[in-house]
């Protein structure tokens, strides 16, 4: 039975969430989960840095076969738009550099895949994260369990996209 490890990014410029999950047959595992984070006081280049160093860490120790991001929309502040932009073009310029491929699911999309509904509060979905994962407690801190729900939720679309 083939196993598919994806490395799921809730990226961040102050604090980055992943997530890295196997799935073997249809149930999804958890590897391993945690954050990068970046000190404000740092310009903004070095900051990118560190999470481009980080997340390549990251990747060779866990050679994974896919990258997942959220795919990202701002109405409120353009300041933080840009600048997760910019964390999001170093992510997937890091995965290209490994010659993985990335694939951006919207927050709606990884609410339906792992509660059922596109409208799911936090709570919910951290609960449900918890029970598909068989974790003992919820994990912690919220970028960390995002990046875990988008791992849980291409490895449910996997199954829908016949892969």
């Amino acid at each position: 039975m083939k196993t598919l490890r994806i490395l799921a990014i809730d990226p961040g410029t102050a604090t980055t969430g992943y997530g890295v999950v196997d799935k073997i047959g249809v149930n999804p595992k958890m590897v391993d989960y945690g954050t990068i984070e970046t000190s404000p006081k740092k310009a903004i280049a070095d900051r990118l840095l560190d999470i481009y160093n980080e997340l390549n860490e990251i990747i060779d120790r866990y050679s994974p076969d896919v990258l997942v991001m959220e795919r990202l929309f701002f109405a409120k502040n353009q300041t933080t738009a840009i600048a997760v932009g910019k964390a999001c073009g170093v992510m997937q310029f890091a995965a290209a550099q490994r010659n993985l491929e990335v694939i951006e699911y919207t927050p709606m999309e990884v609410k339906q895949a792992v509660v059922g509904y596109g409208g799911a509060e936090k709570k919910q979905i951290q609960y449900m994260i918890q029970r598909i994962l068989n974790l003992k407690e919820m994990p912690k801190p919220d970028d960390a369990a995002d990046a875990l729900a988008l791992a849980v939720c291409h490895a449910h679309a996997e199954k829908l996209r016949g892969l």
